[in-house]
């Protein structure tokens, strides 16, 4: 069996969360800030069963989704990125395979086969077409595709996808405060760019 070879760089990077508190949409398009913010979050979320002692959803951050194996300030692997993203024009993308319409306990794990579709309509970058609508989330800035080939277009926008909006939006500030709080450790080395583009100010 001849192994693959891989002899080009990627188009798409795509930064992966579970967000247990059904509050970051399914997918987002990122800027070269938000690429670096989100990556130095290193944000996803343990759910009860996967640890022991874990009887709710617990947000958990972890710097470029890899804190204790770091040498440097996360900003410094965070720029390296973003560069290597603008040398090879490539796009990047967060990607939630977490809870919607509501949090753990209340709404449903996002669909397998539509996370699949996601990452289908990335790769074949039907996703960046100048007909493709998006629409901004509220408090983190988030660019959130309003369709995506093969994906009920109601469970794109979290928001909408809950049947309480009120709930939601306690759930979108509490999530927002965790994000502030987390990123305040980081922030001095960060330009105001970087700052800008997720809770923090």
């Amino acid at each position: 069996m001849i192994p693959a070879v891989v002899d080009r760089h990627p188009r798409a990077v795509i930064l992966l969360c579970c967000d247990a508190f059904g509050v970051l949409p399914p997918l987002s398009k990122l800027t070269a800030a938000q690429v670096q913010y989100y990556f130095i979050s290193g944000y996803t979320a343990k759910v009860a069963g996967t640890e022991q002692g874990v009887t709710e959803p617990t947000a958990t951050f972890s710097a470029c989704f890899g804190a204790p194996f770091l040498v440097w300030h996360p900003i410094v692997y965070a720029e390296m990125l973003a560069q290597k993203l603008e040398q090879h024009k490539s796009h990047a993308w967060l990607l939630n395979t977490g809870w919607s319409k509501g949090g753990y306990g209340v709404g449903s794990r996002i669909n397998l086969k539509h996370t699949r579709a996601m990452v289908d309509a990335i790769h074949n970058e039907s996703l960046l077409d100048k007909s493709v609508e998006y629409e901004e989330m509220s408090l983190f800035g988030l660019q959130i595709p309003k369709t995506v080939p093969n994906v009920p277009s109601e469970i794109l926008n979290p928001r909408e996808a809950w049947a309480n909006k009120e709930n939601y939006d306690e759930s979108l500030n509490k999530l927002y405060e965790l994000f502030r709080a987390n990123f305040v450790e980081y922030a001095d080395r960060c330009p105001l760019e970087v700052r800008q583009a997720g809770p923090y100010f």
